[in-house]
């Protein structure tokens, strides 16, 4: 699976779009699987969520701050 391709296609479905953005910020997991229609693996999906992160804070500035919390949120999804 191609990684980069996928922060591609999810920051240029994201950009610009602040209810996905909003909606990845809280559940990065149903955001690409609704967005991509793919499941995920946790590394995978930490590689995404890490670049897309950082591709839409370079966007939009704000994006990056409001998504501060993400990676944690899904480590600890994936500790349970």
């Amino acid at each position: 699976m191609d990684i980069q391709k996928l922060i591609g296609d999810l920051v240029a479905k994201l950009t610009g779009n602040k209810d996905l953005i909003a909606k990845f910020t809280s559940n990065p997991l149903a955001a690409i699987k609704d967005l991509l229609g793919i499941d995920l693996d946790p590394s995978q999906l930490d590689d995404v969520v890490k670049g897309v992160t950082g591709q839409l804070g370079d966007i939009t500035g704000d994006a990056a701050k409001q998504a501060g919390g993400i990676l944690s949120k899904i480590k600890n999804l994936f500790k349970k």
